[in-house]
């Protein structure tokens, strides 16, 4: 399963990931680079949310993300935490594969493993409980949200935190009004992404109608001092050559899913801003920017 998903709302969230939206439709191996270069780009808004985890988590001894793609957001954990042995769990062996190659040339390939299976069960694989464990947005793509919460918090050391990455807010790359077109196209993208990722949660095996109330939904899984925090990338345009590419990559995914839900209007759009010979494109406007931000939920192991 893959996993940082932002609301991928399509595109790649996999630590990056992507939103399996139509489930199992995704290629994550062949979505790696993708899914390296979003959470590379992402990388300030990640470091300061480790930053917030390190200052109610001291010298954790082990150290779980679950559902961690190609590793960035890992490897990040290694470096922020010197002390730790950190473990990268996903469903993806290529994908496990990048993240052992990251954590060798970054110098921490003696305390990082890797374990391959499906969220929440393969987490019983784990030789003693976490001091952390990380979900980001991996918890989203099991049907039963609630229960995968629980599971991973039965895998927490007394005293653990499990540290949950869902929800925040869609992210924007360009003005309501784009010069062409009827203004208002990002907010369309969503509403469309929003009913494809109700039709895949749905879709999923046993899946379970829940209430996105992260903080109660910890608490349910028997955590305790729930608390929540927003983090905000802001590149502001005119946007660096690695968030143009960003952009169109994920304005291309959009394309190429909503193609059947988006009106000719707003494809036609989309083919000009995708068009690099259009000096209105993506790649060449100087209005492109990018705004997210992400939420992290943040509960506690009873001692």
């Amino acid at each position: 399963m893959a996993h940082d998903h932002e609301h991928e709302q399509g595109h790649a969230d996999k630590h990056g990931h992507a939103h399996k939206h139509g489930h199992d439709d995704i290629d994550w191996a062949e979505m790696a680079p993708l899914l390296e270069s979003q959470a590379e780009l992402f990388t300030p808004l990640y470091e300061r949310a480790l930053s917030w985890l390190a200052k109610e988590v001291t010298e954790p001894g082990l150290i779980v993300d679950a559902g961690s793609g190609p590793g960035v957001i890992a490897c990040l954990f290694a470096e922020t935490f010197p002390g730790a042995r950190v473990v990268a769990v996903d469903a993806s062996g290529p994908l496990l594969e990048r993240a052992r190659d990251r954590a060798g040339r970054q110098g921490a390939a003696d305390r990082f493993d890797t374990v391959t299976g499906e969220l929440p069960s393969v987490l019983g694989e784990l030789d003693y409980p976490a001091d952390l464990l990380w979900a980001s947005r991996s918890i989203h793509h099991l049907g039963d949200q609630a229960a995968a919460l629980a599971a991973c918090a039965e895998r927490l050391a007394p005293g653990g935190t499990l540290a949950v990455l869902e929800g925040g807010l869609p992210p924007r790359y360009l003005p309501r009004d784009i010069g062409f077109g009827r203004p208002g196209l990002q907010a369309r993208i969503d509403v469309v992404e929003q009913e494809r990722f109700s039709r895949m949660r749905a879709e999923l095996p046993g899946s379970v109608a829940t209430v996105e109330d992260w903080p109660a939904l910890l608490t349910s899984a028997g955590l305790h001092h729930p608390r929540s925090r927003t983090f905000l990338l802001d590149l502001p345009a005119p946007a660096t050559d690695r968030a143009r590419a960003y952009v169109a990559d994920t304005l291309a995914r959009t394309r190429e899913m909503f193609a059947e839900e988006l009106d000719a209007g707003d494809l036609a759009a989309l083919d000009r801003l995708l068009d690099p010979g259009d000096a209105a494109s993506v790649h060449h406007r100087p209005d492109v920017f990018l705004l997210a931000a992400h939420t992290v939920h943040a509960a506690v192991r009873p001692v």
